[in-house]
């Protein structure tokens, strides 16, 4: 409503972080519409950051017609806002005042997910509980099974999963069609399609789709296939 109601080709959203220099910044003028955009500046210009939600009318593409590539051989959407803004393009900025975490590392993306589960997380259990404890906040979608386990919430666990004589702690997130099986989960975000098997714990961990974390009994050895700029601990 504020982008249509207000004639604005182009509302950003911005937040105020402690470091600024890690992000995208705006400077507003008096009337909080944005004069100037600094990517990463060394010292920067004010603490509003980016947060990578935007609303634009159809004059950005005339704006993506007169910007060049970045160093990284891309077209930036700093830069083509910041050539709106040459353009005289009423650009408008909205500042949130609730919170917001960049998600770009493991441990943000774990923060985010608790808070959202500490706000939003009820107890609806749809799947089926068989010989298990579900204790407090838990959401078990359809044709999800739990089996021989104890499920203490908040946590969500996704429709046609398989948690097997396993514990799932609080704040983890199970996406669809994952097996837990013989493991204890705590504090991660497990997503579609997942495996985590005879693991004896498992915690503050972030598990792509359709990824296999099993534990064989053969031996002391460890066998990884683990991708660019992972992280493991072991």
């Amino acid at each position: 409503d504020e982008f249509e109601g207000g004639g604005l080709d182009c509302l950003v959203l911005l937040k105020e972080v402690d470091d600024p220099r890690m992000f995208g910044v705006a400077v507003l003028d008096g009337e909080g519409r944005v004069v100037r955009l600094v990517e990463k500046p060394a010292v920067p210009p004010s603490n509003l950051a980016l947060v990578g939600v935007y609303v634009f009318s159809s004059r950005v593409h005339d704006a993506v017609e007169r910007i060049k590539p970045s160093w990284r051989g891309e077209l930036e959407i700093t830069d083509a806002i910041q050539e709106m803004v040459n353009m005289g393009c009423r650009v408008g900025a909205r500042v949130l005042d609730s919170w917001w975490i960049d998600t770009g590392k493991k441990d943000d993306v774990l923060t985010a997910n608790a808070i959202v589960l500490d706000e939003y997380a009820v107890r609806d259990v749809r799947g089926e509980v068989v010989d298990s404890r579900v204790e407090g906040r838990v959401r078990v979608d359809e044709g999800a099974r739990i089996v021989k386990s104890v499920v203490r919430g908040p946590c969500v666990i996704g429709r046609n999963c398989v948690v097997e004589n396993s514990f799932i702690g609080p704040y983890t997130s199970i996406g669809d069609g994952c097996r837990i099986i013989n493991s204890s989960v705590e504090y991660c975000v497990v997503m579609e399609g997942a495996v985590v098997e005879n693991v004896g714990r498992l915690e503050e961990s972030l598990i792509g789709r359709n990824a296999r974390v099993v534990r064989r009994e053969k031996g002391n050895a460890v066998r990884m296939h683990v991708g660019d700029f992972s992280e493991v601990e072991v």
